[in-house]
């Protein structure tokens, strides 16, 4: 019908004429109470917010000269943020004299990922930034 037509009918029922698909040819209306719409619409996008998960970046600092024992202690922390779901950086601290050792100290790192191979990828493979080398680790999917 027309549009003419279609806005008498809406003010004939005192509800509101309301383009549901503008850019179709034809443009799609319908008659319907417009407030009721929009809370309709706030609230399908509310509940699709709740479903969505945020995927945090949990944050683990190293340093070129860790001990066996200290680098099992972080491996473990890194396992238990991404049996949660978490990504994982991985970060090589590097302070004054180790700056001249930082391209011999990078196979921490690889030694790292490698150790947690069967629960994780490697999204980001190490690079360095700065003072520090850092590599980001995500669950296996």
């Amino acid at each position: 019908m027309s549009a003419k037509d279609a806005y008498f009918k809406a003010q004939d029922q005192d509800l509101d004429l309301v383009k549901i698909s503008p850019n179709a040819k034809p443009p799609v209306c319908k008659i319907i109470d417009y407030g009721k719409y929009r809370y309709e619409l706030a609230r399908k996008e509310k509940e699709a917010k709740k479903k969505q998960k945020t995927v945090e970046v949990k944050e683990i600092r190293l340093s070129p000269n860790i001990e066996a024992n200290d680098l099992n202690t972080k491996m473990n922390a890194a396992k238990k943020f991404l049996a949660k779901g978490n990504k994982v950086k991985i970060t090589l601290r590097f302070r004054g004299r180790e700056m001249a050792h930082m391209s011999s100290s990078k196979h921490i790192l690889d030694d790292f990922a490698e150790s947690l191979a069967d629960v994780c990828v490697v999204e980001k493979p190490a690079k360095q930034e700065g003072r520090s080398i850092s590599m980001i680790l995500a669950e296996k999917k």
